[in-house]
């Protein structure tokens, strides 16, 4: 089936797609892009190919990409400032004859009204692949579940309270093990090119209901409270969060910008990310796991917060 390069190769997306391409046997015919090589020492031990390639430095993606057939880009972490890196992946695919380019995108993207601004990186990576000449997937992901119930749950249930901006706003939040798994169906299967899929929860809920989950789970208080966006924006810069993306950056836990935070609120609250779909098990043959299912799994370590 050819060689598989992944970007971003020792992130947590990266990590758990190489796991279970390991586990298929696979390994031989990866290829791993990081800028920390050594990070992905083990990697090479089990047989893949590792390679130096940073997205701000065009010229090393050019070599990194060489002899691969498809191509996982990750999308980078500086939210609001990735289109110029995804363009010197995407330039470097279609220049070494990458022929299909898998893409982590995100849903809600086609309307130009959404007010997240994570929207302009992703719908102008999307538009860049379709003209590079190679074939293409987009793998929309909802709102990971992991960020709000094991990265901020512990938070929120020291304090006993949610503060968002989303208002009323329901969304479809997903296991990025789903993600992950959607992915590897993809990367291994045919017949996904020029498809998007939206990859999202079973589950179209409000965080106010999220919060009911996990007081009724952990038996611990927790109610949500809402927030305007000025009020988002004065919480996160009493925290120090920047308005704006830094790289490899994070205030008590939480590595994004609140410029990304409070448009991504803002987009819940205006029913931007209300979609749910069936695309997880389409392509994995199992249903998307639940919310809920994430609280429950992770109750001891929420009450021990």
């Amino acid at each position: 089936m050819g060689r598989i390069v992944i970007t971003g190769a020792s992130g947590n997306y990266g990590r758990g797609v190489t796991d279970r391409l390991i586990a298929q046997g696979r390994a031989a015919d990866l290829i791993l892009i990081t800028r920390k090589p050594e990070k992905l020492a083990e990697r090479a031990a089990q047989g893949c190919t590792v390679r130096y390639g940073d997205f701000d430095k065009p010229e090393t993606l050019a070599e990194a990409v060489q002899g691969a057939d498809r191509m996982l880009l990750i999308s980078g972490t500086r939210v609001g400032a990735r289109v110029v890196q995804h363009k010197a992946a995407i330039d470097a695919a279609a220049a070494a004859g990458v022929k299909h380019v898998i893409y982590t995108s995100f849903i809600g993207i086609d309307d130009p009204a959404n007010p997240a601004e994570v929207r302009h990186d992703h719908i102008e990576t999307e538009r860049l692949i379709r003209a590079s000449g190679c074939g293409w997937t987009m793998l929309r992901d909802a709102h990971y579940a992991d960020a709000m119930i094991l990265m901020a749950g512990p938070g929120v249930i020291q304090s006993g309270k949610w503060f968002s901006n989303a208002g009323e706003g329901r969304e479809a939040m997903v296991w990025r093990d789903d993600c992950i798994e959607s992915a590897v169906a993809v990367l291994t299967g045919t017949g996904h090119e020029g498809q998007i899929y939206n990859i999202t929860g079973p589950d179209l809920q409000a965080f106010g209901e999220v919060a009911a989950i996990m007081a009724e789970v952990t038996g611990r208080p927790v109610e949500h409270v809402s927030l305007d966006d000025e009020g988002q924006y004065a919480m996160f810069d009493a925290m120090g969060v920047p308005r704006r993306p830094v790289d490899d950056l994070e205030v008590a836990g939480i590595p994004w910008n609140s410029d990304d935070m409070v448009s991504f609120g803002r987009a819940i609250r205006e029913g931007f990310l209300e979609l749910r779909t069936d695309d997880v098990e389409r392509l994995t043959g199992r249903k998307a796991r639940s919310v809920r299912q994430m609280i429950e799994d992770n109750a001891e370590m929420l009450r021990g917060a």
